[in-house]
Order: C-alpha cells, then structure tokens, then sequence
C-alpha cells in the first residue's frame, strides 16, 4: 500500500536510511530533515514535503521517493520556468506541481528508493493520483543511473539532460602535479590567481563539525545569506538549518575558512563522502579579487587530493569551472507531465534541447585545459 507523509520526524531515521544506497548524504533522513525542522521548507516557503512511501503487507517500509509539492520552481535548478510561462499564458494551472529531489541542492543521487518492482507500484500510485491532487505533473530532478533505467521503461515518462562540471582526481600526489597536467597558459593562470589572493594575505583554515562553535555557523550563515542579498533575495536556508545538520550529521560537515590577518572573511562549506567532496555553499563579507575561485575551487582541490577523495563536485554551472580542469558531465532529470498540450509542446523542446546539451557537451571538452598527450 502506498501514503505520503508531510513530516520525515513521523518516520524513524532508520527505516528511511536503510532504503538508501551508498553515498547518499543529501538524501539521509537527517538532511531532509534538518531543512524541515529548520522550517527551509514547509508552510510558507512553496515547497511542502509529501514524500511518498510503500508499505508492504505488514507496514514495513519497502520503496520511497522524496517529495515535494512545489507552488513554484525555485531551488530546483533544472529551469521549467518557460513551461510554466506558456501554461500562464495558454490559461493551464502549472502550480502547484511535484517534485522529487533535494531542496536547493543541485547534487546527481538517488531519488527512487528501494527495490525495483516496489518502485515500480509505488510510481504506478503516483502518477495515478496526480489529477486527484490537482498537481499538473511529476519531476524528478538529478537522478542516478539506477532511476533513469526505471523511469526510461516507463510511459510517458520524458528525460532532459543537463550539464555540470566536476572534478576528477586522477591520484595527484598534490596540487603541483595536478598542475603539471595543464597547458603552460592555463597553468601559470591558476598559479597567477593564487598568489593574487595570497598577496593580500589571506589565509586558509579547514574545519570539521568538531571544531565550530555556534559563533563560527553565525559566520557561516552570515556569508551564505550576502550571497543573496546582493541580489537583493531572501536566502533559501534560515541559521537553524547549520546547527541542526552539525547535530545530526556532523562526521559530513566540512568548512574552510579564509582570514586575512586573522580576521574571517569568507567561507565554503561542503559535504563530504566516502569518495567525493561536495561543495555546496559560499560566502564572503567584502569583495577580493580572485577569492572565490580559491574558496570554492582550489581550496577543495586541495583538500580532495589531501583526502584522496576520488572527485569534486562544486555545485551547478560555472563554465568558469571548465579552465580550472572541472570536466564537463551529463546530468538527467524526468517528467511526467499530465495535460496533452503541454506534454507535446515539452516532447519537442526537449528533442531540440538534447541536441543542444550533447553538443555543447563535445565543444566544452573541447576547451579542457589538459595537456594533450
């Protein structure tokens, strides 16, 4: 039998965890629910949780997705706000809507979780009881090989691809030999961008959950949220969320700090896995040349090859990622979308997009800054 609950707290951490596979830090009950109980998402924010479930004949839990009932597409980062603008137009309810991923983080992972014929049946519900909520459709957005091996057998189901950039450590001794694999141009560009930031004397500090106070995730919160309020927008996570996930998931957190004659200017605060890195957030509080590309770029290189980590995933876009050796990647999002109209006019965007994404895919590979051997 299926339900949806609107509250991760309802259900014990364990019967959600021990659906999920390796690595999957974002999608751990403490995660989800750390955006909750922070109030990152739930009444009032257009993102109202609705995580599907799949019981068996004993109430034991055996397939889940989260879940989200969207009244708008921010924090997402697959970009549908064109399809939501041609249902204004055309007078089709696009909100609100569902959407399978993880709040405000754009990281490739598991989204259907459990075994596929239960996912199969938990799917079947779904996708039947849409219209009945009044939602337009189902997305489910930075999948995994294993979801997209599910979704791609089912009807109706439509795949969009998209393109981020990681990095790939190919067992560097340190960040030297990493450079040494780099054209001569590039290579003396990133030893011309650390030194820039060296001369005005900051230094760099990395951190474990262990070693910070509720003062230093004030300073962390406080240089997150400028990164929007220059754009003149609301930061997507409140303060409580740092604490509550330092609590509940404290061997993950990782922060870098860079001071300038002791004094904290600028942060990136990151996940970290068995085998990747994952950089999530960044902020500074006054403006220096060439340190964000430090913070979120270099310092995790560093920290990757010192960690032997096998990659470094630094968020979503940023061709400026692509001349500081990130490689550009597929990534894969789904859509199952209720009204004919809007379902044949999507079919053809994405048939022309694929075309697009796989193109600019070769000419970005193009423009790598490794040495050709």
């Amino acid at each position: 039998m299926t339900d949806t609950i609107d509250r991760l707290a309802d259900l014990p951490a364990s019967d959600w965890d021990a659906l999920l596979p390796a690595g999957q830090l974002f999608l751990r009950h403490a995660f989800l629910s750390s955006l909750e109980d922070s109030g990152a998402v739930g009444p009032g924010t257009g993102w109202l949780p609705a995580h599907r479930m799949m019981r068996d004949a004993q109430g034991r839990l055996t397939a889940a997705a989260p879940a989200y009932r969207k009244l708008h597409s921010y924090g997402e980062y697959v970009f549908d706000w064109g399809w939501a603008d041609a249902c204004r137009r055309a007078g089709i309810a696009y909100y609100p809507k569902r959407l399978s991923g993880v709040p405000f983080t754009p990281v490739p992972g598991a989204r259907l979780l459990g075994a596929p014929a239960a996912l199969a049946r938990l799917l079947e519900a779904g996708e039947a009881q849409l219209a009945e909520q009044g939602e337009s459709g189902w997305h489910i957005n930075f999948t995994q090989p294993a979801d997209d091996a599910l979704l791609r057998g089912r009807s109706g189901w439509l795949e969009r691809l998209g393109c981020q950039f990681h990095w790939f450590n190919r067992g560097y001794r340190d960040f030297q030999d990493f450079l040494d694999t780099l054209s001569s141009r590039k290579r003396k560009q990133l030893r011309k961008e650390r030194d820039q930031v060296a001369g005005q004397g900051i230094e760099f500090e990395w951190r474990d959950s262990s070693q910070m106070r509720e003062v230093d995730w004030d300073f962390v919160h406080a240089c997150y949220a400028r990164t929007y309020q220059v754009r003149g927008q609301d930061p997507y996570l409140p303060r409580g969320f740092f604490s509550l996930l330092a609590e509940r998931m404290p061997a993950a957190l990782r922060v870098v700090l860079a001071r300038q004659r002791g004094r904290p200017v600028a942060m990136a605060f990151s996940l970290q896995g068995d085998d990747c890195l994952f950089g999530r957030y960044w902020g500074c509080l006054a403006e220096f040349d060439r340190l964000h590309f430090e913070t979120c770029l270099y310092q995790g290189i560093d920290w990757s090859i010192e960690q032997r980590l096998a990659r470094f995933e630094a968020g979503a876009q940023g061709e400026h990622k692509l001349l500081r050796g990130f490689e550009p990647v597929l990534t894969r999002s789904w859509h199952y979308l209720l009204h004919p109209g809007l379902r044949a006019a999507v079919v053809g965007f994405l048939a022309e997009e694929r075309v697009a994404v796989s193109a600019y895919l070769q000419e970005a590979r193009g423009h790598l800054p490794y040495r050709k051997v």
